[in-house]
């Protein structure tokens, strides 16, 4: 049978351990009971009155909260507030200490640290990260008038984590408005086409040393990593007309660039030949002069000889003349005695018919040669002929030796 049921000899079972017998309150047991034995036993346990009476020896009501009670919520409460002050600064980060919403001059260095909570406030600024903004202006007017779209990305880091807390209420509004306004001194003070072209990295050098210049005016302890020109387009409207320019423009770079390879090509080859001519001439001159000295010491030599011979001499002169003229000739014209005939003498004609007959050439034309001459002498003018032929015959055997 249940606790509750009807019937069960007025003796109802309480689950809860609190049974009353009768027809009394069945029901769980009451808060405020539960509350009042809780305050029994925290006064017993600080040094307050155990009983529970209508009042106390002091006179306090047994409602009221004891001191045993107060000095241990405080002492909770000071335990909670001594753990909130413990924090951990990163390697990272640097930390700034406000007591009272005064700066202390001690920077907090990574590890862990305590401050009294409520007293201090604590600030952590990463010194480390690179951060980056990009800042995509439009329509922005060049020194020459004209309109121009530039996107910006700016690098920064934070280098000062005092000034950057209390210096500035908000140093991240004041780099986005420094750097528009460096941004817009830098384009109005260049033309467009240097913006376009070459003229970007110059532009963001001189961006990044104005901004850096704004950041120190304003004390942020902002550094400023580095300036980027990302993009740098006319406006939309004029945009096909400024393609064809700067494809006109890289034309005429492209033919400045092949022109000047041409130049580097042929300019040494000219400084080459013009250096190997002046060597040829130095050659030459060189050898006309030893020959001209040669010529004259020769000449000299033979003067003297002259002087001891000079028929023999000049005989010897004139058969080497001959010698010279004839060795060059291939046809030879014969003025003959008596008549006004001539006889010719086909030389070369002669060589022809030796030199088509193997090994004939080589070991008799010395003597075919000179029965030639021989058989020419008669007709040769002057009492000489003899002598005459022998020396010519002399000649030709010279002549065929060379051929």
């Amino acid at each position: 049978m249940a606790w509750n049921e009807p019937g069960n000899n007025g003796k109802d079972n309480d689950p809860w351990g609190g049974g009353r017998r009768g027809g009394g309150d069945q029901g769980p047991p009451d808060i405020d009971e539960v509350i009042k034995n809780l305050t029994k036993k925290f006064n017993s346990l600080f040094g307050g009155a155990g009983g529970g009476g209508a009042g106390t020896s002091s006179g306090q009501p047994s409602g009221g909260m004891s001191p045993g009670l107060l000095a241990g919520m405080v002492a909770v409460a000071a335990i909670i507030w001594g753990f909130l002050g413990f924090y951990m600064v990163d390697e990272a980060e640097r930390g700034v200490v406000l007591r009272f919403g005064r700066v202390l001059d001690t920077v907090v260095q990574p590890g862990l640290h305590w401050n009294p909570p409520i007293v201090d406030e604590v600030n952590l600024v990463n010194v480390s990260e690179l951060n980056a903004k990009t800042y995509d202006n439009r329509a922005m007017l060049t020194t020459d008038e004209n309109i121009i779209d530039i996107t910006v990305t700016v690098q920064y880091r934070i280098e000062d984590p005092v000034n950057y807390v209390i210096a500035v209420s908000d140093p991240e509004r004041s780099l986005d408005n420094a750097a528009e306004s460096a941004i817009r001194h830098e384009v109005g003070s260049n033309f467009m086409d240097q913006i376009l072209t070459t003229g970007r990295e110059q532009m963001a050098a001189s961006v990044e040393e104005r901004l850096q210049e704004y950041m120190g005016i304003y004390n942020t302890g902002i550094r400023v990593a580095r300036v980027n020109v990302v993009d740098a387009q006319p406006p939309d409207a004029v945009r096909p007309a400024f393609d064809d320019v700067i494809r006109a423009r890289e034309d005429e770079q492209r033919a400045q660039n092949q022109a000047q390879q041409y130049a580097n090509q042929r300019i040494p080859e000219a400084r080459g030949e013009a250096q190997r001519q002046i060597e040829q001439a130095n050659a030459y001159k060189q050898e006309v002069i030893a020959k001209a000295e040669g010529e004259a010491s020769r000449f000299n030599q033979l003067f003297i000889e002259y002087e001891k011979a000079p028929e023999v001499t000049r005989q010897r002169l004139y058969i080497d003349a001959m010698q010279d003229v004839m060795t060059a000739s291939s046809k030879i014209m014969i003025d003959v005695e008596g008549g006004s005939n001539m006889l010719y003498v086909p030389l070369d004609k002669i060589l022809e018919q030796n030199a088509s007959a193997p090994g004939r050439l080589a070991s008799g034309s010395t003597q075919e040669l000179r029965d030639l001459a021989n058989q020419l002498a008669p007709y040769l003018q002057g009492p000489s002929s003899s002598s005459t032929a022998v020396d010519r015959s002399r000649l030709n055997s010279g002549r065929g030796g060379r051929q």
